[in-house]
């Protein structure tokens, strides 16, 4: 080692540190709990060149009287928590979906009396963000399955449904977002045909304990204008390619794909303070005030 050249970095860094040009702070990174550390590429056995993804979480508030599997939760705010990458799109919420068989817990987040029920990973990855009691390590307090989800009622922010149900999907991914998914059928083509499902088969309704009244009233809320496939975009894409059944997953994935595309570039909000907008100039702003209420 040159201890001139080290001596010289040393003064470069404190006069940088001094005049503000560079600080210790926290940013988004891949982490390893493991070593305590961020992992970037070169560190990775696999994985090189995966990114955090940024996503919005939305708290559906869990509404009074709680079922007995909440009762210990009582005089708490408890919240659904979903990860969403299209926040523009929550007026239209007309329900949420969870796995049946999915394992969720309660966990406590930092600060206030809040509860978020997810799934222990994604609450792993929010303690790492700083969203637990105790850093680094969510603090679960009610263990639950999806059945134990099934027809609660929820207040979503800007849904203009008032009252919204939780109902069972079973394409869910835990690995991935929280395990709880919102429901826009006006513009997300799974949601419009798990919605149609559900409500076409009463004995799919019957088999998972879903009443009459927490799906069958609910219509598509049009919320976007896009040229070419209106203000129903899922329902004309659907119907476009013929897709007939939740599980032709490549058709969906199309219709998925040309509806998130043209929504995003071509679309213009119909509802909300930004009625008449570009979706793309909505949706930061959307954005930035979902996390500025958390």
């Amino acid at each position: 080692m040159n201890p001139y050249f080290d001596s010289f970095v040393q003064w470069q860094m404190r006069r940088l540190k001094d005049t503000g040009k560079i600080v210790k702070d926290k940013r988004y990174t891949v982490y390893s709990p493991l070593d305590d550390q961020p992992c970037a590429d070169h560190d990775r056995a696999s994985g090189e060149g995966v990114l955090p993804q940024d996503y919005t979480l939305i708290k559906m508030e869990v509404l009074p009287p709680f079922p007995l599997k909440l009762k210990a939760l009582e005089g708490r705010r408890v919240f659904l928590a979903a990860a969403t990458l299209r926040p523009e799109t929550m007026y239209g919420q007309t329900n949420a979906w969870v796995l049946p068989g999915g394992k969720y817990g309660a966990f406590e987040v930092n600060g206030a009396d809040d509860v978020f029920i997810l799934t222990e990973r994604a609450a792993l990855n929010l303690a790492y963000q700083g969203f637990s009691k105790t850093p680094k390590q969510p603090s679960c307090l009610v263990e639950l399955t999806g059945y134990d989800l099934i027809g609660l009622p929820l207040k979503s922010p800007l849904s203009f449904n008032k009252v919204i149900y939780a109902l069972p999907l079973l394409t869910i991914l835990t690995d991935k977002g929280t395990g709880i998914v919102t429901s826009v059928p006006s513009d997300a083509p799974d949601d419009y045909m798990a919605l149609w499902a559900l409500k076409a088969k009463p004995a799919f309704r019957e088999k998972y304990g879903v009443r009459d009244e927490w799906v069958v009233p609910f219509e598509i809320v049009p919320i976007i204008n896009i040229p070419e496939l209106g203000d129903r975009a899922a329902e004309k894409v659907c119907l476009d390619l013929k897709i007939k059944s939740q599980n032709e997953k490549e058709k969906l994935a199309e219709a998925k794909r040309l509806t998130y595309l043209k929504g995003f570039t071509d679309g213009t909000m119909l509802v909300g303070e930004y009625a008449g907008m570009k979706v793309q100039e909505a949706k930061p702003l959307l954005r930035d005030q979902a996390h500025s209420d958390r």
